[in-house]
């Protein structure tokens, strides 16, 4: 089984959401739906970044990690090698 991190990015007002999933198709459509209380009032949603971890304590340790990231951090990672988002979208 996989595990992801991923940030999305609101279309409404550019505003960048973490979080950790095993199925990112679902979970950004979920997003998109407003199954999410803090999500749903920027919706839409696009995925901008997406890695791949190896299980799952490692996966909740990356998101920690990325919820205390910045902007400027955010940008490096879509730009960076560990993107893989555009393996799936």
């Amino acid at each position: 089984m996989a595990y992801y991190v991923y940030i999305l990015q609101s279309e409404k007002d550019g505003t960048f959401y973490k979080g950790s999933t095993e199925n990112p198709f679902t979970r950004l459509q979920q997003h998109n739906e407003g199954h999410s209380k803090y999500t749903s009032g920027k919706r839409p949603w696009k995925m901008v970044y997406l890695e791949e971890m190896p299980d799952k304590r490692l996966m909740l340790f990356r998101e920690k990690k990325l919820k205390r990231g910045n902007k400027d951090y955010f940008l490096k990672l879509i730009d960076g090698d560990k993107n893989i988002i555009s393996k799936f979208f």
